[in-house]
């Protein structure tokens, strides 16, 4: 029996398969500490505070069956001041680079510079476990980022936790999540962190930011409640985390950025074999600028999946970035908002590309369920 589709308004997700090289698939708040401009391999601090650490689819029917394999069709889920000598910030910075060192060694975080973890189909990527699936949900947190990332094997990683500590919780709690292996915080801005406070409680190993240091009591708590379970803090540093058989490529905010969070937001790309995704946080145009400047590969599509940059805002996306980046599946994590957020020529930009495009405020939860060939399905809660 066939799933029903989505009312078109004003357009309709299409089915998809396996991306397809080639074809163009597809405010700022108060600045912390200055942030370290240093890039590359080096690990760097990120103790709080610098000195601390730091489619468009329309709403799908009520009752739309589950997509079936091979589809991404949207249907209802079925499941500095100088000083003269050493401080105790400098201790503590020397205590993360040792534990940090030694997680290295065990195979859990790789260093390394720009160079690609893989560079899509055909280029030697890391095979995915066979059989396996990774799974990748753009919770529905309202007006905020979080998204939650599952391996074959069961380990877990959350991206950013939205504004609402509540909400959050109940997202992590509906999908059965008792504890988690990785943190990420694209930035520190409210909307992205609040909920990381009480997801702190699932006792992630390892915390990763931008190294710089929110202004906000949100921030504060988020470190205290990091440091309560014994997180290792550590710095977006273009490292490589082994979450299972995937792969997160920990993209660092290009050099000579402001001292400004959005513009130093931290990008991930995801990879399971041919599998891949792509998600920046609220990067805005200078700092894409700077990434397309840098010719990474490991930024280069197609991309499978693709998280639209701050909300769908006018300064994110843009003509030249998304050519790059060549996603096949644009997810706007949204809720109620006052921005005008995804704004009319961010929605434009996406359907110039072909790409298929969900939004949280309308789906719910959006699923991707990505197989090591670059298969997958995409799966919605409305």
């Amino acid at each position: 029996m066939s799933p029903k589709k989505p009312d078109p308004t004003p357009r309709k997700p299409a089915a998809t398969g396996k991306a397809a090289t080639g074809k163009a698939s597809p405010a700022r708040k108060t600045p912390a500490a200055s942030r370290s401009a240093a890039t590359g391999q080096a690990t760097g601090r990120a103790t709080p505070g610098s000195a601390k650490t730091a489619g468009e689819a329309a709403a799908s029917r009520t009752g739309a069956s589950r997509t079936t394999t091979g589809r991404a069709t949207p249907g209802r889920r079925g499941r500095a001041k100088a000083r003269s000598g050493p401080g105790a910030s400098d201790l503590l910075g020397l205590l993360i680079l040792v534990v940090t060192g030694s997680l290295a060694a065990c195979g859990w975080i790789r260093q390394q510079d720009a160079a690609p973890v893989g560079s899509g189909p055909g280029t030697g990527a890391a095979p995915g476990v066979a059989g396996g699936t990774v799974t990748i949900r753009f919770l529905d947190v309202g007006q905020g980022d979080a998204i939650l990332i599952r391996s074959p094997e069961g380990k877990t990683a959350l991206i950013d936790g939205g504004r609402s500590a509540e909400r959050l919780s109940d997202q992590l709690e509906k999908y059965g999540v008792t504890r988690l292996d990785l943190m990420i915080a694209s930035h520190a801005d409210a909307d992205h962190i609040a909920g990381l406070v009480p997801a702190a409680a699932l006792k992630p190993r390892l915390f990763i930011n931008n190294g710089l240091g929110g202004t906000t009591q949100t921030w504060e708590r988020l470190v205290r409640a990091l440091q309560g379970v014994d997180a290792t803090f550590t710095k977006a540093s273009n490292q490589t985390v082994n979450l299972g058989s995937v792969k997160l490529r920990v993209i660092a905010p290009p050099p000579g950025m402001p001292d400004d969070q959005n513009l130093n937001s931290v990008g991930l790309a995801v990879q399971f074999g041919e599998f891949r995704a792509l998600l920046t946080g609220d990067s805005e145009t200078e700092e894409t600028e700077g990434w397309l400047a840098q010719e990474r590969a490991d930024l280069r599509g197609p991309f499978q999946v693709y998280k639209s940059i701050h909300h769908g805002a006018s300064n994110g996306d843009n003509a030249a970035w998304l050519a790059n980046v060549r996603p096949e599946n644009v997810v706007i994590s949204v809720g109620q908002n006052s921005y005008g957020h995804p704004t009319a020529p961010t929605l434009r930009l996406y359907r110039q590309t072909g790409a298929r495009v969900y939004r949280t405020d309308r789906h719910g939860t959006v699923t991707f369920e990505g197989r090591a060939d670059g298969t997958y399905t995409a799966d919605t809660e409305r």
